[in-house]
């Protein structure tokens, strides 16, 4: 397993033979501000240009597959108490079967209703991205997230993007203040 710090990547599906099937784990330890912590994990497939290919390769709680069944969502974690320590909500991914207009995948983590709630990035601990071989579990690679955070509400934690047929991980680590509204601006512009 490889420890990531930001920007930093590495190939997790060599060209010759890797991992077909992964897991792509987030987790987290929300402070308790006496409001629920909703954290919500979503996955972007995007084309050569940085957009989506197309509306249905936005996978998060309302769309919990891609159109061709590569991401699938394990579905919302509304607490983020059921994991222990572990992932709160995984996108499994299969190599094989990713569309071949989407050049590269971007992992997002928001929390929900983050204004309302007066909630932020600031208040959550232990964040973390992991990439492991669905089949054996071996992690590949992890990125702790830390806690840069202050005010962001969503955060851009990492990317799969395809070199050929070597798909390689890169650790991100970016905020965004606008939470979900401000990703889909960034990679649906063309959708909203």
């Amino acid at each position: 397993m490889i420890n990531l710090k930001k920007k930093e990547e590495t190939i997790v599906v060599p060209e010759s033979k890797g991992p077909e099937r992964l897991g792509v784990g987030l987790g987290w330890d929300p402070e308790d501000n006496g409001q629920p912590f909703d954290l919500d994990a979503s996955a972007f497939m995007l084309g050569a240009d940085g957009q989506l290919v197309d509306e249905p390769f936005f996978v998060f709680y309302n769309n919990p597959a891609s159109p061709e069944g590569a991401v699938l969502s394990s579905g919302d974690d509304r607490t983020g108490d059921s994991s222990d320590g572990g992932d709160d909500e995984t996108l499994f991914v299969d190599v094989t079967l990713v569309d071949p207009r989407v050049q590269q995948i971007v992992f997002a983590v928001t929390i929900h209703e983050a204004e309302e709630r007066g909630q932020n990035f600031g208040q959550v601990r232990n964040s973390f991205i992991r990439v492991y071989d669905l089949d054996t579990l071996e992690e590949i690679a992890r990125f702790n997230l830390g806690e840069d955070f202050t005010s962001e509400t969503g955060v851009q934690a990492g990317r799969l993007y395809r070199d050929g047929s070597t798909w390689h991980f890169e650790a991100l680590g970016l905020g965004v203040k606008g939470g979900l509204e401000e990703l889909l601006g960034i990679y649906a512009a063309k959708f909203c």
